[in-house]
């Protein structure tokens, strides 16, 4: 995923709502979401090059999700897929805090990323390249907002995104309406763009919670609720 934004613990008898969108280059292959047939417990869709997936829940109601950090300059191109921190906590019983103290040993491996572990009980928020109280710590209840930046970074499409995904919540929205809300292909103004190493034109495409440029864009959004005993569920709309 590029963009999440999540309510943890805010409505009655719901956990966690999550909904979010993934980028990636449209020739990267992909299915959609399902049983996988391999792990037939994981409910995702499947990133065919490396394996993995990027957002997921299990039958027995857990979740995970993951985004990558945006620092084009620190990328190694034989570090493994960070998918598959995804795939193997849902694949597991290991409780979300074993698991990420499990992975903090050899998350250096990877290129940087924001991985969410949790179910109904306990959600974490794990990165190997923040700076912050909450990193590797279950999160208190709150809405909250992760991009290619660290948990809450004020990118513009996170601020926005977070105030709608707030007011949706508040109004018992339909579901279409959380799905209508991961299509805004509005770009931030220039003074409002990060600066992540990146050209001004793509920190510009990528500004919007929707991205259309010719090779790479939002290819899917993805909405997941967990219920705690009655398990959970994932609603995914392709795009591209």
């Amino acid at each position: 995923m590029c963009l999440i934004v999540f309510a943890w613990h805010v409505v009655p008898g719901v956990p966690l709502i999550a909904a979010g969108n993934r980028d990636e280059f449209y020739n990267r292959p992909a299915v959609p979401a399902d049983w996988w047939t391999d792990r037939p417990h994981i409910y995702a869709g499947r990133d065919l090059q490396g394996g993995g997936t990027w957002m997921g829940i299990n039958r027995s109601g857990r979740f995970a999700a993951v985004t990558n950090i945006r620092a084009p300059d620190q990328k190694r191109s034989d570090a493994p897929t960070r998918g598959a921190l995804v795939a193997d906590y849902l694949g597991s019983d290991t409780s979300p805090d074993d698991y990420v103290r499990e992975i903090a040993g050899r998350a250096h491996l990877y290129n940087g990323f924001n991985l969410l572990v949790g179910d109904a009980g306990k959600l974490i928020w794990y990165s190997n390249t923040a700076d912050d109280e909450r990193n590797g710590r279950p999160l208190p209840p709150g809405i909250y907002g992760l991009s290619n930046g660290a948990l809450d970074t004020p990118w513009p499409k996170v601020v926005s995104t977070k105030a709608q995904f707030a007011s949706l919540l508040c109004q018992g929205a339909p579901e279409d309406a959380y799905f209508e809300m991961l299509t805004d292909t509005t770009i931030a103004s220039d003074c409002r763009l990060p600066q992540t190493g990146i050209s001004l034109e793509w920190e510009r495409a990528l500004s919007a919670v929707c991205i259309e440029l010719p090779e790479y864009g939002t290819r899917s959004s993805t909405l997941v609720r967990l219920y705690g005993e009655d398990g959970a569920e994932l609603r995914e709309r392709a795009i591209r």
